[in-house]
């Protein structure tokens, strides 16, 4: 191919109904047909990365193999692809922006009226076509956050307006994904909602070239005709995406609608073989059709919001449909565990997992989880302050230093096992300046690190500010915490373990950013195998 083709994804009606569900979905069976194919998003806000929000707020932040901390729609991107993202798959309005005002400054625009229309739609169509002109991509796939209708995605969809008409017939498509809700009362489908949506679209100047519809129920030929008649759209453009019991059974969904075979169509692109879904396929005949259950305790202090964690979530699914297992994920709040009710809330477990966070809240809970797991062989798994937790918890109990803690939690502390990285201690801009991205760690033979992974030398991404101090790991590893991971060009120590314990293994890094359907994690995979042999005891 010598021209990159475009693909736009906009919503309308509600947000959460799976832009990025269907980007990846789609993205997925074009890939299968044998299409480079990448996936970018663009986020309306005006927070120049998501790496300073609450996850609260935004859900958990995706960190690439660059550094670039994003929207966790790109973790989507790379479960279904299985090819890795990077800063340019992910831009907000604030990054956008601050491009712009920086040209402003350098004299770049020679004293022009800085304007909404051309500069900032300019920035925006020149970063929607970096991944395209690179070569490395026959397809790319553009998501745009937020619906249709809102005042902060107006530049954007003047944009996508814009470059749909610059890239001229057969370049560039738009797929708006919407709303089909069901009235209980009134015991049907309702499209209006949908025909309102496109309206607005239109009155943006951009026509919807392809209609996903998001329900709950069948949408019948009938329903399918009126909104191909009041949306201006072919028949065969109407796309059904009804609910599905996981994400993964999506591309199997959209490839029974057509939906690949219609944006082919409209790229007047050939449609090369069928989708080549084997391996997919096997993956989830695994999921569906687990022959053990396990259950695994996420102890956190954002679990009120499952999307704080979802690379977590989504690697158990890897990790589960790998063992033929059926893993049950319970929640457990941090600040709600103590010595009074630590066993009843842990009795039923087959394994532990500690989850990252930042900041003091919960972390004695936390602790308290580690030593109980360390205690009654309940297999472990400690993330980034998980593992500073497990560090924590050895030092207090088996060095005797009552104290220890972290100088993120206690700066006064008598013995900081975890302090800030020395060249943290000069930050004052808290926003993309943590240790971020892939880095090197090399592994002790005759480890279980070592067994997991079955080579010396990884890599994987990090994101923190605090590490193992030094200055205690030779007291640790005499007492029995072994470090078994070492960053070659620093000497920071990446994992822990300790012996004569089932599986009990802490790491600095966030190694569930890389699970992906077809290269589950190993750790998460070993972890879950642990929990089912510690069941069968």
């Amino acid at each position: 191919m010598n021209q990159t083709k475009y693909i736009f994804v906009t919503g309308g009606v509600t947000s959460s109904l799976g832009k990025g569900i269907i980007a990846a979905s789609l993205a997925k069976l074009l890939q299968a047909r044998g299409y480079r194919t990448t996936i970018q998003k663009f986020d309306p806000y005006i927070n120049v990365d998501p790496g300073t929000l609450n996850p609260y707020e935004h859900g958990e932040c995706y960190v690439t193999d660059d550094g670039a901390e994003t929207d966790l729609d790109l973790g989507h991107y790379e479960r279904f692809l299985n090819v890795p993202t990077s800063q340019a798959n992910n831009v907000t309005t604030g990054r956008i922006y601050l491009s712009v005002i920086e040209k402003e400054r350098r004299g770049e625009f020679l004293g022009k009226t800085v304007q909404v229309v051309p500069h900032i739609t300019n920035e925006i169509k020149e970063r929607m076509q970096l991944l395209g002109n690179s070569g490395d991509y026959d397809i790319v796939i553009t998501e745009i956050g937020g619906t249709v209708g809102d005042i902060e995605s107006l530049p954007y969809i003047e944009s996508v307006r814009q470059l749909v008409w610059e890239l001229g017939e057969h370049n560039g498509i738009v797929i708006h994904l919407t709303l089909v809700p069901y009235l209980a009362a009134a015991g049907e489908l309702k499209t209006k909602p949908t025909q309102h949506s496109v309206k607005t679209l239109m009155e943006s100047g951009i026509k919807a070239d392809i209609l996903v519809c998001r329900t709950e129920h069948e949408i019948s030929e009938e329903l399918r005709n009126k909104l191909a008649l009041f949306c201006n759209v072919k028949r065969e453009a109407v796309i059904q995406s009804i609910d599905a019991s996981t994400i993964y059974e999506v591309p199997n969904l959209m490839l029974e609608e057509g939906l690949d075979v219609v944006a082919l169509k409209k790229l007047d692109l050939p449609k090369k073989a069928a989708p080549d879904l084997k391996n997919w396929n096997t993956f989830l005949r695994r999921l569906k059709n687990p022959k053990h259950t396990v259950n695994i305790g996420l102890v956190g202090k954002y679990v009120e919001m499952q999307d704080c964690y979802k690379s977590i979530l989504e690697a158990f699914i890897h990790a589960g449909a790998t063992n033929e297992t059926k893993v049950n994920v319970i929640s457990i709040h941090s600040e709600h565990i103590d010595a009074t009710n630590i066993h009843e809330k842990f009795s039923d477990l087959d394994g532990i997992l500690v989850a990252p966070g930042f900041g003091e809240r919960g972390i004695e809970g936390k602790i308290a989880a580690v030593q109980y797991a360390r205690e009654n062989k309940v297999p472990f798994f400690g993330i980034c302050l998980g593992m500073q937790m497990a560090i924590i918890e050895y030092s207090r109990n088996m060095l005797g230093y009552a104290d220890a803690n972290s100088t993120e939690m206690n700066e006064h502390t008598a013995h900081p096992v975890v302090n800030l990285m020395e060249e943290q201690k000069t930050v004052t801009d808290k926003g993309g300046t943590m240790r971020l991205g892939a880095w090197k760690c090399d592994i002790k033979k005759d480890s279980l690190a070592y067994k997991i992974y079955g080579k010396e030398t990884i890599s994987e991404r990090h994101r923190h500010r605090y590490e193992y101090n030094s200055n205690y790991v030779a007291q640790l590893q005499n007492a029995g915490l072994i470090a078994s991971g070492v960053n070659p060009d620093t000497g920071l120590v990446e994992i822990i373990e300790i012996e004569d314990h089932p599986f009990f293994i802490g790491v600095q890094y966030h190694p569930e950013y890389k699970s992906t359907v077809a290269n589950p994690h190993p750790i998460f995979v070993d972890f879950v195998a642990a929990a089912v042999q510690a069941k069968k005891k």
